[in-house]
């Protein structure tokens, strides 16, 4: 059999195909699991890298529990003249309330003043 013979009687080669990874399913921890994770990170009953590997999850994923933690706890010791100001308001939360009543400001002037002058609303 001439090489020419043997390429034509053998099976064409396999393509490879791409193959995707597999996402791990991520799991949703409640506030409790994680409150409880990041508390036994700070008392030092279990080391950062052991809750990882216990719960499954990333490092990062760990650190961001852990300032979200801290950032909730600043803010739930702030003085109540401090949140009066809308300290507890995030930044993003804040301009988008800003946003919205500049935007609407006008609308409801005219709707509170026709309330109050006894009017129907004009449609």
């Amino acid at each position: 059999m001439t090489s020419k013979e043997k390429k034509q009687t053998e099976p064409p080669a396999k393509t490879k195909r791409k193959t995707r990874r597999r996402r791990r399913s991520s799991r949703s921890f409640s506030s409790e699991e994680k409150a409880r994770a990041v508390l036994a990170a700070w008392t030092e009953k279990l080391n950062q890298s052991e809750i990882c590997r216990q719960m499954q999850i990333n490092y990062v994923t760990f650190q961001n529990w852990q300032k979200r933690a801290m950032e909730g706890m600043l803010q739930a010791l702030e003085d109540h003249a401090r949140l009066s100001d809308g300290a507890a308001l995030s930044p993003r939360l804040r301009k988008l309330m800003e946003k919205q009543s500049s935007n609407s400001g006008p609308k409801l002037e005219e709707r509170l003043r026709q309330i109050q002058d006894g009017q129907s609303p004009s449609s």
